[in-house]
Parts: C-alpha cells; sequence; structure tokens
C-alpha cells in the first residue's frame, strides 16, 4: 500500500479534515441507543411530557447531525479518491508511454490495459472506500464496546468473547485473498488480449465465416477467467456468513444474559434495548471490516501490478559516449555489424552493416519476417543492439535521449494508427504545426487531392483507425503526418503497399524533389518503390545477403532477380 500512501500524501490535509467530520459524525451515531436508554429508563417512568419531548428532540437532532457529518465526510472522501486514482492514471500512463520495446514486449499491451482500466478502479474503490468505513467501522466497534461496557459489563463480556473467532476469520480467508485475485488479474489481461485480437480483426473474421471459432477462443479464455473469479469470489464470500454467524450466536447469548439480568434485577429494560442497538451498529461495523478486508486484497494485487510498471527502470539507458566513443564517419546512418535478437535464441538480424549519406535513400527489401521493420526498430531506440553499433552523425544512439532521435525522424509503421479527430489534426498529430505546413506534407504524401474532395476537406472527422477511409488513403495521411514534421531522418516501413504504382511513383518523386535534405529508409514489399534509391538492402533470415543500387543488384543477387522478375508487371508501368 506504499503506492496508494504517496499518492494521498498531497491530500493529507483535506482528507484530516474528512476524517474529523466523520470521526464526529459517528461519535454522534454512538448516542443515539444511549439517549433511548436514557429515555426509556429515566424520562418515561416520571411522566412528563415535556421531558420526554425535549430528549426525543435530541435523538431527532443527533440523527440529522450524524446525516450531515456523513454526507459531508463522503463526498470529501469521493473526491479525494477521484483526485488520487486520477494522478495514479496520469503517471501510470506515461510511464506506460515511456516503456522500451522490451518492457512492452514484457508487461505485453493487454495487461497494459488492464491495469490502466480495472486495476486503477479497484484502487480508486479502495481509496473511497478506506475513508468512508475504514474510520466508521473501527471507532463504531471500539466505541461501541466501550459504550456498552459502561451499560451493562456482563453483557458486554459475552459480546467480545465473540471477537477472537471473528478476527481469526477474516485473518485467515483474506491471507488467501491476495494471491487468488493475482490470477484473476492475469486471467482477465488473457481475456482482454483476445478481446483485442478479434476486435481489431473482425472484418477479416466476418470476411472468412470464423465467427464461430472466434467465439469458442474467447469463450475458453471467459471460461477461464469466470473460473478464477468464482474461486476468488467463493473463498472471499464466506467471510459475511461465518462472520454473521458468529455475531448472531453473540446477538442470542446476549439477549438470555440480559433477560437473566433484567430477571435478577441487575440491570434495566432501556440498557438491554440499547445495548442491542449498540450490538447491531457493532455487527455492522465488522461486516464492513471484512468488506475492507476483501477490497485490500483486491487493491494490493492490483497496487502490485501498478508498481510494476511505475518502478519499471528508463529505457534504453542513455550511456555516455567513454563507453561508446563517436565513429568517424560523414554518414547520416551508419550500422557497424549489428546483431539483434528479440528472445535471445533466434538471431533477427545478423552482422548488419552499411553507411548512408545524408539526404540519401536507403531501400529495404526481403521475404516477411525477414528482418526489414527490426532494423528500422533499432534506428529509433525501441530497442538497443546485442552487437555492433548504430551512428547517427557519427554519434553512437546508446549515447543519445529516445527523444532526441524521435524529434529528428519522421516514422510510418506498418500497423500506425489514426485517431477519432480531423484529418488535420490527424496530420498534426499534437505538434506545432500550421495549416500551411499541414497541407504542404499532404501534397507530398499525394493526400491533397482525395482530403480536398472530402465534404469538410481537412476538417472532415475521422473513425477510430480511418475506418471511412480506404487502405491508400489510410497510408497517404499517416505519411503526410510523418512528413508534417519536416524530419531530417524519414522511415517508411511498407507504408505505399496499399498505393498503386503510379501514385507510388508520384510520392517517391515528390519526396526526392521536396525533401532534398531528409535521410529517407523504405522498407518495401516490390521493387519499384526502392529501385530508384541510393543502396539497397536485400534481406532474408536477418542477414544481407545482396547491398548495392538496382542495376548492381540484378547482376549479383539472385534473390533480388527473383523478386524483379515476379514483379515485372508492376515494373513495365513504371
Amino acid at each position: 500500500m506504499k503506492l496508494i500512501m504517496k499518492y494521498l500524501r498531497p491530500f493529507y490535509g483535506f482528507m484530516l479534515l474528512g476524517f474529523t467530520i466523520k470521526v464526529l459524525g459517528t461519535l454522534v451515531e454512538l448516542v443515539i441507543p444511549y439517549i433511548l436508554s436514557h429515555i426509556l429508563d429515566r424520562v418515561v417512568p416520571t411522566g412528563e411530557l415535556s421531558a420526554i419531548l425535549f430528549w426525543g428532540g435530541m435523538m431527532l437532532l443527533a440523527a440529522l447531525s450524524a446525516l450531515v457529518f456523513n454526507i459531508t465526510a463522503n463526498r470529501m472522501a469521493s473526491r479525494v479518491a477521484r483526485d488520487g486514482a486520477r494522478a495514479i492514471r496520469h503517471d501510470l500512463f506515461a510511464s506506460t508511454m515511456r516503456l522500451s520495446g522490451r518492457q512492452t514486449d514484457a508487461f505485453t499491451v493487454p495487461s497494459l490495459e488492464a491495469r490502466l482500466t480495472s486495476d486503477t478502479y479497484n484502487l480508486h474503490h479502495f481509496i473511497g472506500m478506506m475513508q468512508r468505513l475504514g474510520v466508521r467501522a473501527p471507532l463504531l466497534l471500539v466505541g461501541g464496546i466501550i459504550v456498552t461496557f459502561s451499560l451493562d459489563r456482563g453483557s458486554t463480556l459475552v459480546l467480545i468473547a465473540v471477537l477472537p473467532f471473528i478476527t481469526l476469520t477474516v485473518w485467515l480467508i483474506s491471507s488467501r485473498g491476495v494471491p487468488l485475485y493475482t490470477r484473476a488479474h492475469r486471467a482477465v489481461d488473457e481475456m482482454v488480449r483476445v478481446m483485442r485480437e478479434d476486435v481489431q480483426g473482425m472484418r477479416v473474421i466476418l470476411a472468412l465465416s470464423k465467427q464461430k471459432h472466434e467465439r469458442e477462443r474467447y469463450d475458453r479464455v471467459n471460461r477461464a477467467l469466470v473460473g478464477v473469479e468464482k474461486k476468488a469470489a467463493v473463498t472471499m464470500a464466506a467471510t459475511d456468513p461465518i462472520i454473521g454467524l458468529f455475531l448472531n450466536l453473540g446477538l442470542v447469548a446476549v439477549v438470555l444474559v440480559g433477560a437473566y439480568r433484567v430477571q435478577g434485577g441487575f440491570s434495566e429494560p432501556g440498557k438491554i434495548i440499547a445495548f442491542i442497538q449498540y450490538f447491531m451498529l457493532i455487527s455492522n461495523a465488522m461486516l464492513s471490516i471484512t468488506r475492507i478486508f476483501v477490497m485490500f486484497s483486491k487493491s494490493s494485487a492490483s497496487s502490485k501490478r501498478i508498481a510494476e510498471v511505475l518502478s519499471a527502470p528508463i529505457e534504453p539507458v542513455v550511456h555516455s559516449e567513454d563507453s561508446y566513443p563517436p565513429h568517424d564517419t560523414n554518414a547520416h546512418v551508419c550500422f557497424d555489424r549489428v546483431s539483434f535478437s528479440y528472445n535471445g535464441r533466434v538471431q533477427n538480424l545478423v552482422d548488419v552493416s552499411f553507411e548512408l549519406a545524408q539526404g540519401g535513400t536507403l531501400g529495404v527489401i526481403g521475404a516477411t519476417g525477414s528482418g526489414k521493420t527490426t532494423l528500422l526498430s533499432l534506428m529509433t531506440r525501441a530497442y538497443d543492439t546485442d552487437e555492433g553499433s548504430i551512428y547517427l552523425d557519427g554519434r553512437d544512439v546508446r549515447t543519445m535521449d529516445k527523444l532526441d532521435i524521435h524529434g529528428a525522424l519522421g516514422y510510418v509503421m506498418q500497423n500506425d494508427f489514426i485517431m477519432n479527430d480531423t484529418v488535420a489534426e490527424n496530420i498534426r498529430f499534437g505538434r506545432d504545426i500550421s495549416r500551411e505546413d499541414v497541407e504542404w506534407a499532404a501534397r507530398i504524401a499525394q493526400a491533397h487531392g482525395f482530403i480536398s474532395a472530402l465534404e469538410d476537406g481537412y476538417d472532415h472527422e475521422l473513425t477510430a483507425k480511418g475506418t471511412n477511409l480506404s487502405g491508400g488513403q489510410r497510408q497517404r495521411v499517416l505519411i503526410a503526418r510523418a512528413i508534417a514534421g519536416r524530419p531530417r531522418l524519414l522511415l517508411l516501413d511498407d507504408s505505399s503497399s496499399a498505393l498503386d504504382y503510379r501514385t507510388d511513383a508520384d510520392l517517391r518523386t515528390a519526396i526526392r524533389e521536396q525533401l532534398k535534405d531528409t535521410t529517407v529508409v523504405v522498407v518495401a514489399q516490390r521493387v519499384s518503390s526502392v529501385q530508384h534509391a541510393d543502396l539497397i538492402l536485400v534481406l532474408e533470415e536477418g542477414a544481407v545477403i545482396g547491398a548495392g543500387r538496382h542495376d548492381e543488384l540484378i547482376e549479383t543477387c539472385e534473390i533480388y532477380r527473383e523478386i524483379r522478375d515476379s514483379q515485372m508487371g508492376g515494373a513495365l508501368l513504371e
């Protein structure tokens, strides 16, 4: 719970005021049965109507005061819970955004989504509950015992005798709660993963008539989640019935002892009635405490999961140039014998080396899984190399902060995304970019024509993922986004696959003419997309099997020649 206390520290003063009001409200509640006892045993026997009305009015005043105090304190508790949870979500989201590629792979995206939603909700609920019940319940318990002891010591001893059994029950059951809810959270992560995949692939599922298959896959993870949650719920649900049993047995014993003491003249009926009311208050307090322990089990598991992300070390580490000295080169981008593996077992890149001058164009081509996207990920420091070095303007990227690298590049990924916002805002993407620059970038990306034809032009509202655009239109909007920041390094990862050959050719021409000082790296499946590059790398299973210009590779690289021949129809159009 250190995480919760850290985020509640700014609210300590406000919480203290809320606790004070809650204490006052609880104390007033404890007075009400005592006043009732006084009316029954002292006022009613006198027969004085004015005294009865006075003390009845005092009971009403006490009830109204308790109502006002408790409502006020509960509203203050809700405010603290709201603001505290908002701060946790803010920092958790910020930490999620700074995770490296390896860290994101380790946590998994579905798990991060669950931590940002269900786990933060659990903490929100727990913070509010602790302020509402964490003060009231213990005070009712302790205060009730103290008052009942002053009313009737014998009956109070019966009540106290029940408490150890209740405490032991709460401890035994709650100690099993945290691991059970941790397993439940993992099952939620798995269900979110499957649901996320199905939602993203909805059109493919419908096109291939695989609804039944996906329902069965979802049912499997859903049943697994239900099984884990059922075990946790059944375990924790045993708390209330067992405690209720002990409390009811105690109440029966109190009634019997009270009747005996009244009959023997050791007590008075009004005190016994008040005692029973206090017993009910104490019973409710004990049940509230058990609910707090149940919620504590959930929030403790959630707190650990959130803390894992918040405490994740900042990666990649920015090293000193003493550890990774600069490289004497005039190249803008330089790979020097780079090798890399995602899992430490299979090599995804093997001994890759090349140099690319400022303003030059690198084409990367190869079969699916050959390491093309991995090469771009290493340039952006989403991952660090296992062996070898990558240099930008002669500096090893391991000595550069990710933000410095990202600020100088534009990147269109294979699975990039479009927001539910206007076309202009999707291109601008939160940056201080003028409307003129937005349109300039759209013209280079060959997007200005179709954007202007939209109902509201650049102010046209796009749906999430750009489903109201065609595939080629989405790609051109994403390319415009990358260009709009006037990057020094432009990375295009299979970003023209949905474009026709003519539009692709016009795009490449516009980039060459308008971004003369921008270094461009093009990952593509089509030879026509890379044939005009200054340097072309042909990758196979992570290794460079061919490097050179188009004409050179036609002569020296059989794989490249085979790709060219298989795409000859597209080449002729060029």
